[in-house]
């Protein structure tokens, strides 16, 4: 119960960051339990971005394969921008594309140093930058 109660409240804060942001923001009923759509869906003039988000304080983040796969399939069909957004404690959200993650027998999955590396933050993403 602990991880989901990290995790909602890790959404709640994207949630408001986004909207702070003027986006129009939606969390998916049942985010957290099925694999159908990702946690957050967020638009503004024209533009979305979909988002998986993780609250995970480890040094590797996995997603399995099927969910990685339903992932890809909201990327092509809604031509969103859909992302992992990683909350890392002390160092905030940061933003790694479906293709920047690593294919394993058993997941798909990024470090903790590979997304720091790419260090894909909310204020350097086109759309969600501050204006």
């Amino acid at each position: 119960m602990h991880r989901y109660i990290k995790g909602a409240r890790s959404e709640r804060e994207l949630i408001n960051t986004l909207y702070e942001k003027s986006y129009s923001v939606m969390r998916s009923a049942g985010s957290g339990v099925n694999s159908l759509s990702p946690d957050i869906i967020a638009f503004k003039d024209g533009v979305g971005f979909a988002f998986e988000c993780k609250a995970w304080n480890k040094g590797r983040l996995a997603i399995e394969p099927e969910k990685f796969e339903d992932l890809k399939k909201w990327e092509q069909n809604t031509k969103m921008n859909t992302m992992i957004a990683w909350r890392m404690n002390g160092k905030g959200w940061f933003f790694i594309k479906l293709d920047e993650m690593k294919k394993s027998e058993k997941s798909y999955s990024v470090t903790r140093k590979v997304a720091m590396q790419i260090n894909r933050r909310m204020d350097c993403m086109p759309g969600l930058e501050n204006k």
